[in-house]
């Protein structure tokens, strides 16, 4: 039994080093910008986060099932990254869902990242598109 607990403890400890080097600090969800909470309790209310954590710059909230959503210092989304469901289509410019319904029928966006230049976003078919702030595309990677 101890030993099993040593190994869980390294476990952990080993997975929360990277946490450590980049000066990120774990909080709970109540410490967040009351705007990320009620996006978070609004567009992910049935998940059950696992880590809250604040750096420098940016709060990240990761869940159990694989979603990590991150804020700046305001509390405004920057990045939501779904890994294999959607991101919810609200918190999605309508501009960005128009080009992705015409052009990739079926696909859905994954990933979503906004910062001062623009958004980039990825596909369930695994292609990355990148939008300037007038929602032109700029590139296309797959």
């Amino acid at each position: 039994m101890k030993k099993t607990m040593f190994i869980l403890l390294a476990f952990v400890l080993t997975l929360s080093l990277p946490m450590m080097a980049d000066n990120d600090r774990v909080i709970t969800f109540e410490q967040l910008p009351a705007q990320s909470q009620t996006m978070l309790k609004k567009y992910f209310a049935e998940k059950v986060p696992l880590i809250v954590t604040v750096d420098l710059d940016d709060y990240t909230v990761m869940y159990q099932s694989g979603e990590k959503v991150e804020f700046d210092k305001k509390g405004n989304w920057r990045e939501i990254n779904c890994k294999t469901s959607a991101v919810p289509t609200d918190l999605i410019p309508e501009q960005i869902k128009a080009v992705v319904k015409q052009t990739y029928p079926g696909a859905t966006i994954i990933k979503i990242d906004r910062d001062r230049r623009g958004y980039d976003i990825k596909l369930s078919n695994g292609l990355d598109i990148e939008f300037n702030r007038n929602f032109q595309i700029i590139e296309i990677d797959d």
